[in-house]
């Protein structure tokens, strides 16, 4: 899978390791939900840097509590209809105040990289064969949102009314 992270194409030195596989001594090691529940002293007091991998019927709240011991969290996007994933990036960026690196996984559409973004991810696995030109792209196609989210960027109200200045009328 490639990797797009800082709005480009990035080498990926993350590994998912499957349930029953060896971890890795101190490389970046993803390792699932369950793993985690089953192995968590191990996992951490280990020496490299540990990402966990929820899947759309995981939510957060289940690790609220041990944040500080992952350095990532990839959440998946099972199919183009399961969009619980950016509900979990909001929650863990917002309210539960993770500020190590979100990854999506799974079914990431290059349509929905912006909202991706806009929710908290900052990291997206894509198949090898896209065209990354285009696919980075869609971060700046949009240039007037309506909502606000986990980014830094005003919506078309805000800046609306305050381009009208101070005296303006507020509703």
């Amino acid at each position: 899978m490639a990797l797009i992270k800082d709005n480009a194409l990035r080498p990926d030195p993350w590994v998912f390791v499957a349930d029953e596989a060896e971890l890795p001594e101190s490389d970046p090691a993803i390792v699932s939900f369950e793993r985690w529940q089953r192995d968590r002293a191990r996992l951490g007091v280990r020496n490299g840097p540990l990402g966990l991998r929820l899947r759309s019927d995981q939510p957060p709240e289940g690790i609220a509590d041990d944040l500080a011991a992952f350095d990532l969290i990839a959440l998946e996007f099972p199919k183009f209809t399961d969009g619980r994933a950016y509900s979990y990036a909001r929650l863990l960026r917002e309210r539960y105040g993770f500020e190590g690196e979100l990854r999506a996984v799974g079914n990431v559409l290059r349509d929905q990289l912006f909202f991706m973004q806009r929710c908290g991810f900052d990291t997206f696995e894509v198949a090898d064969d896209v065209d990354i030109g285009a696919w980075l792209e869609a971060f700046v196609e949009i240039d007037v949102i309506y909502q606000p989210a986990d980014d830094d960027r005003r919506p078309f109200r805000t800046l609306r009314t305050d381009a009208a200045g101070p005296t303006a009328e507020r509703r």
